[in-house]
């Protein structure tokens, strides 16, 4: 399989038939969404099926055969497990398009959640990385990373970001954190001119992560100020947290005991996308290829190799160890066939 695709130009128009929720009671959980930018929805898939999940990401890190054993704490680290970003994000590999990660996207709970959030029946969804992030490692270097994945000239609310949590999280389990409220002053402070902060895991200009913004630590000061909070996001297994893309957040690494088990998901409306886009998102869906975390624009085909001491890393693979199934419901979310 190629690992290119087309990089096409991301214009900042609104969206199709760009949803407002403003002044609607919806009387359930989208009235604490819409409020701080953010919802915890509990239950959404069974405890059996978040131990399913769990096992199989443990499973399709061993399959590196770099020596992981998640029983051995001395194998908790790089040399024993395949290139991540901040400890514990997978995009490489092929990874998004796992069959275990499909198989998250399409759990009927966490599609009807998008459904009933964006008002419609007709999603796509991004090609999404996975995050297993292991406690205690010594050989991170690790700095928190506040920032947002919408452009401040996008207006209004145009990606929601969701992940699925498989594994107990707790205070001490790594996890979101989330200035709680900040989606809401988005545009008040973007109306003043914003430099991005400094951070050593900003990705280089030329990647062109053109909806990702980091923020100054003054910029925090900024938004608790005008009342908002940064909180931790404590789950069980089978819990879905959704949050605006506006929304101030990054995620922190666990010091527990407890490995981090999550599948990134998230969902908008196919109408938001251009045919132009549907066509890229078909192109990277199959040569299996991970886009960012927007499902109907800035698709930007991750096609950096995972670097390992400077060299491409051996265990580099362009398709997934386990294929999904090409069900109806896979290709309309992948956007590769109409509804």
């Amino acid at each position: 399989m190629s690992a290119t695709a087309t990089q096409t130009v991301t214009r900042f128009t609104k969206p199709k038939d760009l949803v407002d929720f403003s002044g609607i009671t919806f009387g359930d959980w989208r009235d604490e969404f819409h409020k701080n930018g953010c919802v915890v929805l509990k239950g959404v898939i069974t405890p059996e099926r978040a131990q399913y999940y769990r096992e199989k990401q443990l499973e399709w890190l061993r399959k590196f055969d770099l020596g992981f054993d998640e029983n051995d704490e001395s194998t908790w680290t790089a040399e024993h497990l395949p290139v991540s970003f901040k400890g514990g994000m997978y995009y490489a590999y092929a990874a998004p398009h796992e069959k275990m990660a499909w198989e998250a996207r399409t759990e009927p709970g966490v599609v009807e959640i998008f459904e009933k959030l964006w008002g419609t029946k007709e999603l796509l969804c991004s090609f999404d990385g996975l995050n297993i992030s292991l406690p205690r490692r010594k050989d991170l270097n690790w700095s928190p990373w506040p920032h947002c994945d919408q452009n401040p000239e996008r207006k209004g609310m145009q990606a929601v970001q969701g992940l699925l949590n498989f594994a107990p999280n707790g205070p001490k389990d790594g996890g979101l954190m989330l200035m709680k409220g900040s989606a809401n002053l988005f545009d008040e402070f973007f109306s003043q001119k914003r430099e991005a902060g400094d951070h050593e895991d900003a990705p280089p200009p030329e990647l062109k992560y053109m909806d990702l913004f980091l923020f100054n630590p003054k910029d925090l000061k900024w938004f608790e100020d005008r009342g908002c909070e940064m909180i931790k996001v404590n789950m069980e297994p089978g819990d879905f947290v959704l949050w605006d893309s506006r929304t101030m957040h990054y995620a922190s690494l666990p010091e527990g005991e407890q490995i981090r088990h999550v599948q990134y998901i998230c969902m908008t409306p196919r109408k938001f996308a251009s045919e132009e886009q549907l066509e890229l998102k078909t192109e990277c869906f199959n040569k299996f290829i991970g886009t960012t975390h927007w499902p109907h624009c800035n698709i930007r085909p991750a096609t950096e190799p995972p670097m390992r001491s400077g060299v491409v890393c051996p265990k580099n693979r362009n398709e997934p160890f386990e294929k999904p199934e090409l069900t109806e419901q896979v290709l309309r979310l992948a956007g590769v066939k109409e509804y």
